[in-house]
């Protein structure tokens, strides 16, 4: 997959992994994630999704932190998360939202099996072990989707590595990229109130 990281990035991830901090961060992120992802969708589906995303990736905050935890750098901790969303998109039919097309599905799972394999995650079951006792909100699918998909919004050819855009326009293969010093968590997404992308 093909992912951007800057600075703010880095700041996401120290704010995540700071107590206190970590839960106004997990919010404003989650909330960002939400948006970024409903401004792909059609306009009169937009609402019907929102709680589900909510839930959804609010779970998938916690699967940044454990592959962080597990070692992984920075860009595939958060790829592997896209990863999950991708799976709930295709799973609802929700082709229009995917960032990759359904038929390298299979190569990203198997790119991060021992991880998922570890936490119980599948295509089927993207959340597995981080799947919150009380379930994500359900959505209405659009499995007519998947009959013809078109994946607007996603980008082929991406599936064997992560592919690591940066602020200078450089494209890095393999995530593990240098971690800036002195990143300042007040800097991450959601946190300093400005727009940015997942």
């Amino acid at each position: 997959m093909k992912i951007r990281q800057n600075i703010r990035h880095w700041a996401a991830k120290k704010a995540l992994t700071t107590p206190v901090v970590g839960d106004v961060a997990n919010d404003k992120l989650v909330d960002l994630h939400t948006s970024i992802f409903l401004n792909k969708a059609d306009e009169d589906r937009r609402e019907e999704r929102r709680d589900h995303l909510d839930s959804f990736f609010d779970a998938t905050m916690d699967t940044y932190v454990a592959a962080l935890e597990d070692g992984f750098p920075e860009a595939e901790a958060r790829e592997i998360t896209h990863v999950q969303a991708n799976f709930d998109f295709f799973n609802h039919g929700w082709t229009e939202m995917m960032e990759i097309p359904g038929d390298e599905l299979e190569a990203h799972y198997r790119r991060y099996e021992s991880f998922f394999t570890d936490y119980g995650i599948t295509i089927d079951d993207p959340l597995g072990d981080f799947r919150p006792p009380e379930g994500v909100v359900d959505a209405p699918e659009t499995p007519e989707r998947l009959g013809s998909p078109e994946y607007e919004n996603a980008l082929a050819g991406f599936a064997d590595d992560v592919y690591v855009e940066t602020d200078d326009g450089e494209t890095v293969v393999g995530g593990d990229t240098e971690e800036p010093d002195e990143v300042d968590p007040a800097t991450a997404p959601g946190l300093d109130e400005d727009e940015a992308s997942a």
